[in-house]
């Protein structure tokens, strides 16, 4: 899969890819929708990115794993922050998104919109 002196270079793109929720690939399996990077005219890796409906749920369980806990554990404030920050990320424009944050924070659909009519006021 890869040369001699790609390894430094996959090893800094991996972070990014995790935290997308992408998959690393040899360069020769990628599809029509993968992305391929290459690095001194080569390619060197293919990157399968996450559905859309997938990033959220990995958008959710990286933030779960930043605060150190289930966010439906968080206080209410927190909870605000989260949906802000989500909101930010475009979290709410994903098919039933306010559902899905909903469930992770353990709160109502009514509730989700509350936050997000709050930041607006």
């Amino acid at each position: 899969m890869t040369r001699a002196g790609d390894e430094p270079f996959i090893a800094a793109v991996k972070p990014l890819i995790d935290a997308i929720g992408g998959e690393i690939l040899p360069p020769d399996q990628a599809g029509p929708d993968d992305v391929v990077l290459a690095w001194e005219g080569a390619d060197v890796v293919a990157v399968r990115l996450p559905q859309l409906a997938d990033s959220l749920d990995h958008i959710l369980a990286a933030m779960e794993r930043k605060r150190g806990k289930p966010l439906a554990e968080l206080d209410r404030k927190a909870k605000q922050e989260v949906v802000r920050a989500l909101e930010a990320r475009g979290a709410f424009s994903v098919r039933h998104g306010v559902e899905t944050v909903a469930s992770a924070l353990g709160v109502s659909r009514f509730t989700v919109y509350n936050y997000l009519n709050r930041e607006k006021s």
